[in-house]
């Protein structure tokens, strides 16, 4: 087991530098699965995807409130962060007060804010137009602040097994700058920053439907977010709107989500306009990557 997780990794390495490299995944007589840069008989094509999936759809939402014919149309923000927003009215008919541009405003966390009013052009008619509402967590206009991570987890010493702009799955514009560790499934992870946690997921075994597996999301001071991912089902220990600190347990590493094998996946994001946006950071201790085993490293 401990050598095909080598090979995984090593194969992962590879694809950091390569233009194009596919990887396969094949299970034997035996039931042993396996990876390989080489195309097997019976293997499937890995399939990367996004790996950072989060629906805040019920906790940013439109709200519109009618009286005497006039329409007021506020956004919710129940998260524990600020989020940008934006508006757009289309397939209007009979209204005053808008045109079809978006209107974008940032909505502080847990609060709510009137974005327009609406009233009919004919008092005797109703009004009908159809809105469309997008929205990404944080503040465009903050402004990241220098910061070496401490390193967010317990033990070790673990090495990297992808880095930045890994061609297997940190090629998005959210993940390009996320880092790889390999590392045993149970090991403790820890916040590497103070903030606010803004975002769990706890109950995701295996592949599950999420590529992000079990993560924590927390907003740092400076308005950029740190993600841990792929931690163990029900691991998780902090609270959506808890404080932490450096230091703070967050939960133990897993193997969940599109996850190829035990390791934290962490990034660290900022708002870069209506879309997060994976930026560089660096640990305040060396951390070595793994030797490249498949093309005869040592």
């Amino acid at each position: 087991m401990l050598n095909r997780l080598i090979l995984l990794c090593a194969l992962l390495l590879t694809a950091q530098s390569a233009a194009a490299l596919t990887i396969y995944r094949f299970t034997d007589a035996n039931g042993v699965v396996s990876f390989t840069d080489k195309p097997t008989p019976g293997a499937v094509v890995m399939k990367p995807r996004e790996r950072i999936v989060e629906n805040f759809d019920r906790q940013v939402h439109l709200e519109v409130t009618k009286k005497n014919g006039v329409h007021s149309l506020y956004v919710r923000n129940d998260t524990y962060a600020p989020v940008e927003v934006e508006l757009q009215l289309s397939a209007m008919k009979n209204v005053l007060g808008v045109n079809d541009k978006p209107i974008r405003r940032v909505v502080q966390s847990r609060s709510y804010l009137r974005f327009i009013v609406l009233s009919p052009k004919d008092v005797g008619q109703g009004l009908v137009y159809t809105p469309k509402l997008r929205f990404s967590l944080g503040d465009p206009e903050v402004q990241a602040l220098g910061y070496r991570y401490p390193l967010p987890w317990r033990g070790g010493p673990f090495r990297i097994s992808q880095g930045p702009n890994g061609k297997f799955s940190h090629f998005g514009v959210r993940s390009r700058y996320a880092i790889d560790i390999a590392m045993p499934e149970g090991t403790p992870i820890i916040a590497a920053r103070s903030g606010t946690v803004i975002k769990t997921e706890n109950g995701q075994s295996g592949r599950g439907v999420d590529p992000s597996g079990n993560f924590v999301r927390i907003l740092h001071d400076d308005g950029t977010m740190g993600v841990y991912l792929h931690l163990k089902q029900g691991s998780v220990c902090v609270k959506e709107g808890q404080r932490v600190v450096v230091g703070t347990d967050l939960a133990r590493s897993g193997n969940t989500g599109n996850s190829t094998g035990p390791h934290l996946h962490f990034v660290v994001q900022r708002n870069a306009g209506l879309g997060l946006e994976s930026i560089p950071y660096q640990f305040a201790e060396h951390v070595d990557m793994l030797p490249n085993f498949a093309v005869g490293g040592n």
